[in-house]
């Protein structure tokens, strides 16, 4: 599942010029998205060829050097999470794609430390390709929920559309059994206030997996900027927002 990230879940300078193409139309893609519709009919066609060097959506921009810094609560207690655009690059069906590190602490302690892959189309449409996490408890390791697009039957999905309209749901990932998180965009121009800032030009998103039913949570993005903030409506009680933004940095994942 795709940490706090984009992705609770838990977003690099030198990306390379190939690219990917969706061989299916946007609205044959959202057809085959619902969690409603087999797995088997969720076959989003990658070919290499048609990718850009740069993740510039508006409202998902990943720019090399760029730090999201954000905080929050989960169940009474402290959340602080911090999300990289590295210069890293990780090739994914024939893709480039743009490694973003993403840890969060609880208490002032790390407990997950997750890789993130994306990738953007020629269209605009920022693509999830995989992920590598690592949580940490009682001193072991757990790497449950991590995959890679291409590999043991798991498929890439749309982290971010070219442009976002309220409308069906969509998979943001497909790895049956491990990670199966779904989407769906249910307001735009919702008025959204964080420490870092104010914005109107934004886009509310519902999100949930089928692997969690009992948890949903909501997550808001504005131009320009990308993930601001999001919150739990079902299940868990847990929020984050965004307290600061730094650019030039400059580090070297250290998972996986």
């Amino acid at each position: 599942m795709e940490r706090m990230s984009l992705h609770r879940r838990a977003l690099l300078g030198g990306v390379a010029t190939a690219s990917a193409m969706l061989a299916v139309n946007r609205s044959g893609f959202r057809a085959l998205a619902s969690d409603a519709t087999p797995a088997a009919a969720y076959t989003p066609t990658i070919v290499p060829g048609n990718f850009v060097p740069t993740i510039d959506n508006p409202f998902l921009p990943l720019i090399p050097g760029t730090l999201f810094i954000y905080d929050g609560m989960k169940d009474n207690r402290k959340m602080h999470n911090e999300m990289l655009a590295t210069s890293d690059t990780k090739t994914i069906m024939g893709v480039p794609c743009v490694v973003v590190q993403d840890r969060v602490w609880e208490e002032g302690t790390l407990i997950e430390s997750t890789l993130d892959w994306y990738a953007q189309d020629t269209d605009g449409n920022v693509w999830y390709m995989g992920e590598y996490s690592e949580a940490y408890e009682d001193g072991k390791t757990d790497t449950a929920g991590s995959w890679e697009g291409g590999v043991d039957g798991a498929l890439p999905g749309i982290i971010m559309d070219a442009h976002p309209a309220i409308g069906d749901p969509y998979r943001q990932e497909y790895y049956a059994g491990e990670a199966e998180d779904m989407a769906q965009v249910i307001e735009i121009g919702t008025p959204v206030t964080v420490p870092y800032g104010s914005y109107t030009d934004t886009i509310t998103t519902r999100e949930w997996s089928a692997l969690e039913p009992s948890v949903e949570e909501n997550k808001f993005y504005a131009r320009g900027i990308g993930f601001v903030s999001s919150k739990s409506t079902k299940g868990e009680n847990e929020m984050f927002e965004l307290t600061d933004i730094k650019t030039g940095v400059s580090a070297t994942p250290t998972t996986g």
